[in-house]
């Protein structure tokens, strides 16, 4: 089952509950089954590195929301499948595995490194909450939406390990994709 990472404690929100609902019901019915929590992940068509490698090549700025602060650790798609591949290898059972990349960024840096990537300069600066409130209620609008309340909501929540299950690291399955190598190539 494949879950995500960073929601335990974003009780307001939608898609977070609905996880750790189905997480709950995984366990109650399949004890055996492997319940994946991935951080963002990344790859050469997802949606979200090509998103704002898109919006920041239009925008001349771009809001941070909670200041950038919001910490993350992406990982890789193939690093991802490896951790799949090796857990049926070994015939790991009834785990929780918090799947993460090899480095820690926050919103901000993440932001920065696609900058980078894409060879562009632009305006971060932090929107206040209740702006970025109503950036969200107007965006949500949008037929593709670039930012939901939802997922305003799920960003002052950091993505990064819990400490509360075992990691792909320490089942000893590393993820070795690194993120700024990796968005270079797709730029």
């Amino acid at each position: 089952h494949v879950s995500a990472l960073g929601i335990e404690e974003a009780f307001d929100s939608k898609y977070a509950t609905s996880k750790l609902d189905g997480e709950m019901k995984v366990k109650e019915n399949f004890p055996e089954a492997i319940i994946l929590k991935p951080s963002i992940v990344y790859s050469v068509d997802d949606n979200f590195t090509t998103n704002f490698m898109r919006l920041l090549s239009l925008l001349p700025v771009m809001p941070l929301y909670y200041g950038g602060k919001t910490k993350f650790t992406p990982i890789h798609v193939t690093d991802i499948t490896n951790i799949i591949y090796n857990i049926v290898q070994k015939k790991i059972t009834g785990e929780t595995i918090e799947c993460i990349g090899p480095e820690i960024f926050s919103f901000k840096e993440i932001l920065l490194k696609i900058l980078k990537s894409i060879n562009k300069k632009r305006l971060l600066f932090s929107l206040p909450l209740p702006l970025a409130k109503l950036n969200a209620k107007l965006f949500q609008l949008m037929p593709k939406p670039l930012l939901t309340m939802d997922q305003l909501k799920l960003l002052k929540y950091d993505n990064i390990i819990s400490k509360k299950y075992k990691t792909n690291f320490d089942i000893k399955i590393k993820a070795n994709k690194k993120f700024e190598e990796e968005i270079n190539l797709y730029s």
